[in-house]
């Protein structure tokens, strides 16, 4: 098995207000995904790697708890982190350490209630 995780959903209730906040923060356009109607808008990734979209839908509800996902900070996850607040998020924990294993994490909440976590490995 390559990865456990292939793809995750992080529900929204404004899909225009958290297509705006992914952008801002990840520096990339989060286009609508064709034939969603509105309702899927894909984050940017690798063709190889792990993907993600936002959701908008009557069982796509935002959350502080539950499980997490944690989205790629590139290099240093600080460069994505510091353009949360502009773009209408909150930091709930700054860049910290977790050892070599790890590396740096960090959690922020997102435009529309959601609890993300970043990671970066220096």
């Amino acid at each position: 098995m390559r990865n456990a995780i292939v793809w995750a959903d992080i529900p929204v209730t404004d899909m225009d207000r958290a297509r705006a906040f992914y952008s801002a923060i990840l520096g990339e356009d989060v286009p609508l995904m064709d034939g969603a109607d509105g309702a899927a808008a894909l984050l940017p990734a690798d063709q190889e790697g792990v993907g993600a979209d936002l959701a908008l839908g009557e069982n796509q509800v935002p959350s502080m708890t539950g499980a997490t996902v944690y989205l790629s900070g590139g290099d240093d996850l600080s460069v994505v982190l510091d353009r949360v607040e502009g773009a209408g998020g909150r930091v709930l924990m700054p860049k910290t350490n977790m050892g070599e294993m790890i590396g740096n994490l960090a959690f922020f909440a997102d435009s529309e209630g959601n609890r993300i976590g970043l990671h970066s490995r220096d």
